[in-house]
């Protein structure tokens, strides 16, 4: 069984070995198997990078993102960083792009509007996080599928089949119109993610309700 400071060496080893010279000067606490990121990064980018680092780590239950970002270089004003956002939506979403708003306050940017698929709702978030001048993304986004969801509930169990790190077996789905019930264990916080990532992927996806609990019982 890992203790706290077990994790909190693994989790420090896992943002050398990821995020590198973005992580120096973040730190890292544990408490019950929940990790507390906290000291300061140069953009919202290297903040989500080292959280994602964190949350592949074996043992940990959950994760309190509390790292500030202090922007280098000279400060940008919200009409360039909004501009540029804009253009990032049209290169990466261009058939999504015009039913998309940005509205940027102090480098703090809110995505508003609606796109059909979840993917396209976590690719918006993703083409804002690397715009010079962002602090942090809110990503209000609805889904308004273009059509019905098929099979839904099939298409997601063989897609938990098919990812290496969801053991299929331990977990239960049950799908109600968009809206997608996970049940059942998990070994890790990172399998957790893995499935519901899954189950988002599914046309006419609107909604995942992750009821998954963390059995870290057969970690070694």
């Amino acid at each position: 069984m890992l203790t706290d400071s077990d994790i909190k060496k693994y989790v420090e080893q896992q943002l050398i070995w990821e995020a590198d010279s973005a992580a120096k000067d973040v730190a890292v606490s544990v408490r019950e198997k929940v990790v507390t990121l906290s000291g300061f990064v140069h953009s919202y980018d290297q903040k989500v990078l080292i959280e994602h680092a964190a949350e592949r780590v074996v043992g940990v239950a959950g994760i309190a993102n509390d790292v500030e970002v202090r922007l280098a270089g000279d400060p940008r004003l919200d009409a360039d960083v909004a501009r540029d956002c804009a253009s990032a939506l049209v290169y990466q979403l261009p058939q999504s792009a015009a039913t998309i708003k940005v509205v940027v306050d102090h480098g703090l940017v809110k995505l508003e509007g609606h796109v059909e698929r979840n993917y396209q709702r976590v690719l918006a978030e993703k083409a804002m996080r690397s715009i010079r001048g962002v602090r942090g993304v809110a990503n209000h986004l609805e889904l308004r599928p273009a059509v019905e969801p098929k099979d839904v509930q099939r298409q997601i169990v063989a897609a938990f089949h098919r990812i290496a790190n969801v053991d299929a077996a331990h977990i239960k789905v049950e799908a109600v119109g968009g809206t997608v019930v996970l049940d059942g264990t998990v070994h890790s916080w990172a399998e957790r993610v893995a499935a519901e990532r899954a189950a988002w992927m599914a046309p006419g996806v609107t909604h995942v309700a992750d009821r998954l609990t963390i059995d870290t019982s057969a970690v070694p």
